[in-house]
């Protein structure tokens, strides 16, 4: 494979200059492509993507699945399409993890099928620029026609995945294809020519990173005119089902007084508007925070996931939180992510890097099984032992978005600006992090999320300047030492705790969270979960599975004397920590809720009954 750091001087004088007009981001991000994950939690499940899920969804693609073959019938120009409308999307999401992989994984085989996928898609791709296998096969009378047939959605997971393979390999021959599209789109669309508001968000914020790539302003504003597009009465499908509520076009965007509709849509579009306030006067930051507050205190699940109902896989009224029937996609959840780090690049503030490890830890990786080989889609807060993981689905965006999210975690655990290194997430790792032009290797060490110490160790001094370490707003008390000595001396700003000092090399810096277990108890106007709480340590939320507890746990109350032991399980579930309540007269056994559902079919669930006697 090309070093990954075989970029053209071009590209480097576009990035720079994108990242020069990027002045409004507080954080800037620490690429992952500079962090190497070691600790325990995560490291191997980088290595299962790897070697299971990676295979698994090409598999699924290649062999199970006729996604890629839908292109090959296009390329010959004979054949049906096979699946549904937008299957191109899952394809293009793979390739994105296959690029993310080998940046930290090189692979001469992986690498090889990517280049394969790539000689197919270009010679998929019409003499005028247009690329969809869909449309191509079943009538290209039809495209462009409707709306809500996912187009624009398919081309920008197709941008996504050309910018990251470009950033893993230098190769640009899926980039020029991505550009042909977009360039295809903007003669059709825009100022002076045909309306349009894509029913699943998605090419704006990829639009924007095709502009951060090729230095080309007009892909920046043709992604500002599809976001000013919504709100206006343009939206339509040809059978009149086109809901405003639903695809977000109730109102122009920076009007936006509360959610709706689709989750996994509004989260894709709330990323493209904090993309663009990076290079435009938008306003959108304020509208976004004020969206945030609806999002996470009335319509978010204890888990970190969003969307109650799979009446239109999105939000329904404030409040209501339904557990058995929660929706929950796992995609809603990576779109948590998502948004919330750029909210917080914006800000820095610590409040968003709280829901981004909320949604990760329980609502993103639920989504996957311990071995890397099955999914859920729809991740539910109780299970009569009915709802269980996939091998593939018909409609398989979360899988694919899960291949392509897990070798990128990295992306979150730092933050530079030029006076100070943010540390986000606390996940072991070796890095190198560049503060005001100077590269600094950084080591973290730490046994999180099962333990609340960490240790980061500075590999070489980068002067006076302020290290930002994010107290999580489950953590009630902490204490840090730099090498060895407390520091009582620091401030706490937007929840990071502050040390201000000239950093040496070897410099140790010790934070102890205590990580004790929290019984929790939901807002009272959310009915469904009245008369229960639920059980959390640390970042992670627990749940009771019935095949720990004796086939049944319906009987056990929570009382105010119930006492809480941790208990270390070994080599069941990889090791986790478990926890077991005993209220004098039972026990209830928990696990962490991203781990049910990896044994034998169960009953399970994460609110408890509570009684005050």
């Amino acid at each position: 494979m090309k070093c990954k750091t075989i970029i053209t001087m071009t590209l480097l004088a576009l990035t720079a200059t994108a990242q020069a007009q990027n002045a409004e981001k507080a954080v800037r991000q620490v690429d992952f492509s500079q962090v190497k994950i070691t600790d325990d939690f995560w490291a191997p499940r980088l290595e299962r993507h790897v070697t299971t899920t990676q295979p698994v969804c090409i598999d699924q693609i290649e062999n199970q699945t006729d996604r890629i073959r839908n292109y090959i019938n296009v390329a010959r120009g004979n054949g049906k399409h096979s699946g549904i409308f937008f299957d191109d999307s899952d394809v293009y999401k793979a390739l994105e993890g296959m690029a993310y992989s080998l940046i930290n994984h090189p692979d001469k085989q992986i690498e090889a099928k990517a280049d394969e996928w790539i000689d197919i898609f270009a010679k998929a791709q019409l003499n005028d620029g247009y690329i969809n296998t869909y449309f191509t096969l079943t009538g290209l009378d039809k495209r462009w026609t409707d709306m809500d047939k996912h187009e624009m959605y398919c081309a920008g997971h197709m941008i996504e995945a050309a910018v990251a393979y470009y950033h893993a390999t230098g190769k640009d021959k899926l980039l020029k294809v991505c550009q042909r599209m977009a360039d295809h789109m903007m003669t059709i669309f825009g100022p002076g020519k045909r309306h349009w508001v894509p029913g699943h968000e998605e090419i704006e914020l990829a639009l924007v990173k095709l502009y951060e790539t090729t230095g080309e302003e007009k892909y920046l504003d043709f992604a500002y005119w599809l976001l000013e597009e919504r709100g206006h009465g343009h939206g339509f499908r040809p059978d009149g089902h086109w809901s405003t509520n639903y695809y977000q076009d109730l109102v122009p965007v920076r009007d936006l007084k509360s959610i709706s509709g689709h989750a996994v849509r509004l989260m894709y579009l709330f990323c493209g508007m904090a993309d663009m306030t990076a290079y435009k006067e938008t306003g959108y930051i304020e509208t976004l925070d004020e969206l945030w507050h609806d999002v996470v205190d009335r319509n978010m699940y204890i888990t970190g996931g969003i969307g109650q109902t799979a009446t239109n896989e999105g939000f329904s009224d404030d409040y209501s939180l339904p557990n058995a029937t929660a929706y929950c996609e796992t995609c809603a959840s990576i779109g948590m992510v998502l948004w919330n780090y750029r909210m917080n690049q914006f800000t820095g503030d610590a409040k968003y890097i709280d829901i981004l490890e909320r949604a990760m830890y329980n609502g993103v990786l639920a989504g996957i099984n311990l071995r890397g080989d099955r999914f859920f889609y729809v991740n539910p807060l109780e299970s009569a032992g009915n709802h269980h993981r996939q091998e593939w689905f018909g409609c398989a965006c979360c899988p694919s978005n899960i291949t392509r999210f897990l070798p990128s975690i990295g992306n979150y655990i730092y933050g530079t600006s030029n006076d100070a290194l943010w540390v986000n997430l606390y996940v072991g790792n070796e890095s190198s992090v560049k503060i005001d032009g100077q590269s600094t290797p950084v080591v973290m060490k730490t046994q999180y999320p099962w333990d609340g110490s960490v240790n980061l160790t500075f590999r070489k001094a980068f002067g006076k300047k302020d290290l930002r370490l994010r107290i999580p707003g489950w953590c009630k008390d902490f204490t840090i030492a730099v090498n060895g000595k407390p520091v009582k001396a620091f401030s706490e700003d937007k929840g990071y705790a502050v040390i201000n000092r000239n950093w040496r090399q070897g410099d140790e810096v010790q934070l102890r969270m205590t990580m004790p277990v929290e019984r929790v108890s939901a807002d009272p106007r959310v009915k469904e979960d009245e008369g229960m709480q639920a059980i959390q340590r640390g970042p992670l939320v627990y749940c009771a599975e019935a095949i720990d507890n004796g086939g049944s746990f319906d009987d056990f109350q929570l009382t105010p004397a119930t006492r809480f032991t941790l208990r270390q399980l070994g080599g069941i579930l990889n090791g986790i920590t478990g926890i077991t309540a005993d209220n004098g007269r039972q026990l209830l056994r928990l696990i962490p809720y991203y781990a049910w559902d990896n044994r034998e079919a169960s009953k399970m669930k994460v609110w408890i009954k509570e009684t005050d006697q």
